[in-house]
């Protein structure tokens, strides 16, 4: 167990306008960490960005009225050197490169679903962001061995179990997926989230929430939920959790955190997700968005109302709105819902805090799924780690969908270290939307073509 008497905290992909802001008022809210003294670092690879998110955070500190020691800086190594904990969130062109994510596979007959996280789509997201990634972890073992690495950077199953697998890294993945399951439990219960006693488990975005209890004695609300469910119309909400529902009827456990992330993983959730219509739409004959860089309209779900815009888009200056995101309106910090620094007090302060949510090896963890996939489930952390809670075993059926995923995992990991599109292909053939063997081949080499300026070198090995 580490003596904490001073404190580096650093974020890589500051200039994040949902990263940086949310995890930079946790920081400087929590009593505990600035009660030693506390230095922070911005990261990130644009310089521009870079500017802003720092201008921001200066502010933040002023606000707060804290003592921290903040700097900004583009060089990594000097962000990672004798840091405690490093924080990432990264990534380069998103909405750029995940509308190829999205449209290339259907366009060869694949029905994947969003294309972030699963499907082919995912797969090449995790490509892209391994390099960056394990390049980290790589500088971190060099300059700062002992710190923990905490990421939010998608594919998150993927790239954590890259970084513990390649190397000698501590890492772990967050995400509020399991947050919005338990959001969507409560509104069907009619019962309000701090009142409720949850656990969830599985994948990253293909979780599943075994246990519903009442908070106040312990009470399994399950039968209920079964009789609320089952009077819920059909069509609230449908986008964010029709296939919920309805995997929920067929599976047993209710799943998280909702249709366009659980969709990924299986081959039918297409006809669930309404959004998948217009999402990233362009007319072909007129617009070239991969040539001209100019990414279509990302569409989180219809729950959002993504049509219920002006007929006519009025000039926008990209720059204000990004600069808006950095902008404090009432000159107050809002804490976010997110576990890193949460995760980050108990380990300095030796605090054994339980976590809900986490993304890590699986040690025996979970019976019945691949040992060392990365897995989400609830943990204890105390000042020797983050420790996961050994759980019961999923479902069969359930159980099955997620090692198919888990040899996904090792398959696209093996194509990166291999560059090796055999390994991809074996990967992609495996996975549930893929229908045609002659497309998959034509996939592959298309989207290494149009991506090949950020992907990592991969060839055939005849």
């Amino acid at each position: 167990m580490k003596d904490y008497k001073k404190l580096k905290i650093t974020m890589i992909g500051a200039g994040s306008t949902s990263f940086c802001p949310a995890t930079l008022s946790d920081i400087l809210l929590s009593d505990l960490l600035n009660s030693l003294p506390l230095e922070v670092c911005l990261m990130d690879i644009d310089k521009r960005a870079l500017e802003v998110s720092t201008a921001y955070a200066e502010k933040a500190v002023k606000i707060a009225e804290r003592d921290v020691k903040l700097w900004s800086t583009l060089d990594l190594d000097a962000a990672v050197k004798n840091a405690d904990f490093v924080i990432t969130a990264i990534e380069v062109d998103r909405y750029h490169y995940w509308s190829m994510d999205f449209h290339i596979p259907r366009r060869y007959g694949f029905r994947q679903v969003y294309g972030e996280n699963g499907g082919p789509g995912g797969m090449f997201h995790t490509l892209r962001n391994l390099g960056p990634m394990l390049h980290i972890a790589e500088r971190m073992e060099e300059l700062c061995p002992e710190a923990w690495l905490i990421n939010y950077t998608n594919p998150e199953a993927k790239l954590v179990e890259a970084v513990n697998r390649l190397t000698k890294i501590k890492a772990v993945g967050l995400c509020h997926g399991f947050g919005m399951g338990v959001d969507q439990v409560a509104k069907i219960l009619e019962i309000p989230k701090e009142e409720l006693d949850i656990v969830g488990y599985g994948l990253n975005h293909f979780g599943w929430l075994t246990s519903i209890k009442r908070r106040s004695n312990g009470e399994n609300l399950y039968p209920l939920f079964k009789k609320k469910e089952a009077e819920c119309h059909w069509l609230a909400n449908w986008d964010e959790i029709a296939l919920s529902r309805m995997m929920y009827r067929i599976y047993g456990p209710y799943p998280y955190p909702g249709t366009n992330h659980i969709g990924e993983y299986i081959a039918w959730s297409d006809e669930f997700l309404a959004s998948t219509k217009i999402q990233y739409f362009f007319d072909p004959v007129r617009e070239h968005p991969w040539e001209t860089k100019k990414a279509p309209r990302f569409v989180y779900d219809f729950c959002s109302n993504p049509t219920g815009i002006d007929f006519h888009d009025k000039d926008k200056d990209k720059e204000k709105e990004y600069e808006e995101c950095f902008t404090f309106h009432d000159n107050k910090l809002r804490g976010s819902e997110e576990y890193g620094i949460p995760i980050i007090e108990a380990i300095v302060f030796n605090l054994d805090r339980y976590i809900p949510s986490t993304n890590m090896p699986n040690k025996g963890t979970i019976p019945g799924i691949m040992k060392d996939m990365c897995v989400e489930g609830p943990c204890r952390v105390d000042g020797d780690g983050i420790h996961p809670i050994k759980v019961d075993a999923l479902p069969d059926a359930i159980s099955a969908m997620i090692n198919q995923q888990g040899a996904i995992h090792r398959l696209v990991i093996d194509a990166y270290v291999e560059k090796s599109k055999n390994k991809l292909l074996q990967a992609v053939l495996l996975d549930p939307t893929i229908s045609n063997y002659n497309n998959a081949v034509a996939l592959i080499d298309e989207m290494c073509e149009r991506q090949k300026e950020i992907l990592p070198e991969l060839n055939w090995n005849l």
